[in-house]
């Protein structure tokens, strides 16, 4: 190894992990405010310079990937406006409800979407979908158990037409690793649950696992 190498560099001892970190932010104002999510300017101190940026100032959001006892997940094809798209999708949705727990929100889109219920739930990734742009993450769980359930919710707009499939976690990779499914939530469900099942879904975490960089709108205010 070079004398100016380190194990940390070299990833031979290293635990690679995010690090929180939080510059004194000096201004902030929302400069857009959506009828779901705003955008916010902020300006903080960076190593002694003022930097300002602008970013979507995000709810946060839940998936939840459904299997059944055939290895089976799924799916709905809903309309997406930006991208023109009917994407093939997991249940998911916004966590719009304040302090609603993400798990209560995750089991309630599940029965609105796909009219399911599960008893067993688990973790099975967390992840920020665009962290240079926006607050926004999401917690994807892992549904298990699965039947039916009655509900009062009435599906409107996009989601009057789903198309609802049950597609093996297989196949759905092969989709994904062919770009024909291109969401970028379904994509990491996908991937992860692939990847958990072939180590016996030990990475899962409780379903309660605590969530500590959920976003709060309107928190830097």
């Amino acid at each position: 190894m070079p004398e100016s190498a380190s194990p940390v560099e070299n990833g031979s001892s290293a635990l690679i992990a995010d690090d929180p970190f939080h510059p004194e932010v000096t201004a902030t104002d929302r400069v857009f405010g959506g009828m779901v999510w705003d955008v916010r300017r902020d300006t903080f101190d960076f190593n002694g310079h003022a930097i300002t940026r602008e970013y979507v100032d995000h709810t946060g959001a839940v998936g939840v990937l459904a299997i059944d006892d055939d290895d089976r997940v799924l799916l709905i094809r809903q309309y997406r406006h930006p991208v023109r798209q009917r994407e093939w999708e997991i249940p998911a949705g916004l966590l719009d409800i304040a302090d609603e727990h993400p798990l209560v929100g995750a089991k309630r889109e599940l029965a609105e979407e796909a009219d399911l219920g599960a008893t067993k739930w688990a973790v099975l990734s967390d992840y920020q979908t665009t962290p240079g742009g926006s607050t926004e993450a999401i917690r994807v769980y892992l549904a298990r158990g699965l039947s039916a359930v009655s509900h009062d919710f009435e599906r409107e707009a996009e989601e009057a037409d789903m198309e609802v499939r049950w597609v093996p976690l297989d196949d759905l990779v092969d989709a994904v690793l062919a770009r024909r499914v291109q969401n970028s939530l379904t994509v990491i469900a996908a991937l992860t649950a692939h990847a958990a099942r072939s180590r016996g879904w030990e990475t899962l975490a409780p379903a309660d696992s605590p969530w500590p960089r959920r976003p709060r709108k309107g928190a830097s205010a």
